[in-house]
């Protein structure tokens, strides 16, 4: 499918996200975001990293293999696991811990001395809303000592960025580059959002600038493109997939007056990341009825 000139594609989109921070040509990107993102500073300024295979292969041979969006390492040997997560899902907090504790515990394997291992650093962009008792749109999450709060056990460090609590939409207003990176995911595929933000770049800023030239379609290959619009539609299913589901309980007349209502709500609270239990909480449907609708 051949795309107008002018058009920009959606960094949420997996291939597009893939292509962006992925890709070798692109480290310098994927450096200047993981810097501006984990606020490092001074010393602990990560100046290199290795792009490695993202697909995490199993243990055990019939078990699934697990892929991740992008995966690297520093010089020192930390590992870096970066995340885009368009819809909510349930558990994603346990992937996330999954996913690192996968790529801590690989490393042993290769050294078989437990003092050499490196630290893991799960960064995840999510375009929903995971933790909605929290009103930041940024959670940093360590291991604490629960008494005195110090940070003993330093070898595991989350990250999650809620894109539906980041409200800032002009540009003149973005003041840090971690704002700039919100900005640009949200607001990335929207062409009038991107010409107002491109024309307030500065020079400081022109590494942003070269992550949305690799947007613009007319970079991509026919094949590249083909991909995109495979996981686009990808997308657009899971979100049919739900709204059919509740169309055709209307249509039998197992939903009727104000549940029907209830029932919205509730789809528009697993869309943004609520679990079922919060979900049926809020609405007061029967949990066993919100997982039949959406599990």
């Amino acid at each position: 499918m051949t795309k107008d000139m002018t058009e920009f594609l959606d960094p949420r989109n997996d291939i597009a996200f893939k292509k962006i921070f992925g890709e070798a040509r692109n480290k310098d990107i994927l450096l200047h975001f993981l810097n501006d993102v984990l606020h490092k500073e001074g010393i602990e300024v990560i100046i290199d990293v290795v792009i490695i295979n993202p697909i995490q292969l199993p243990e055990i041979v019939d078990k699934k293999e697990s892929i991740v969006d992008v995966l690297c390492t520093d010089g020192s040997g930390v590992q870096y696991i970066v995340e885009m997560q368009v819809s909510g899902r349930k558990g994603f907090e346990k992937r996330a811990q999954y996913y690192a504790a996968k790529a801590y515990s690989r490393q042993a394997n290769k050294s078989g001395v437990y003092h050499d291992l490196r630290g893991v650093i799960f960064l995840a962009i999510l375009d929903f809303v995971m933790f909605p008792e929290k009103k930041d749109y940024i959670s940093t999450h360590w291991i604490l000592d629960k008494q005195s709060y110090e940070r003993d056990l330093k070898d595991f460090h989350f990250t999650f960025i809620e894109l539906p609590k980041f409200t800032k939409t002009d540009p003149k207003e973005l003041s840090t580059y971690e704002e700039k990176w919100c900005y640009f995911f949200k607001h990335g595929g929207e062409p009038e959002n991107m010409r107002n933000f491109l024309s307030s770049i500065t020079d400081e800023s022109k590494i942003i600038q070269k992550a949305y030239e690799a947007l613009e379609a007319h970079n991509w290959s026919e094949t590249e493109l083909l991909q995109y619009d495979r996981m686009e539609l990808m997308n657009m299913d899971m979100r049919a997939r739900e709204e059919y589901i509740i169309d055709e309980a209307e249509a039998r007349g197992e939903i009727r007056g104000i549940e029907i209502g209830k029932i919205k709500v509730a789809q528009l609270m697993k869309k943004q990341g609520f679990s079922n239990e919060q979900t049926a909480l809020y609405t007061q449907l029967p949990l066993t009825q919100i997982e039949q609708l959406f599990d």
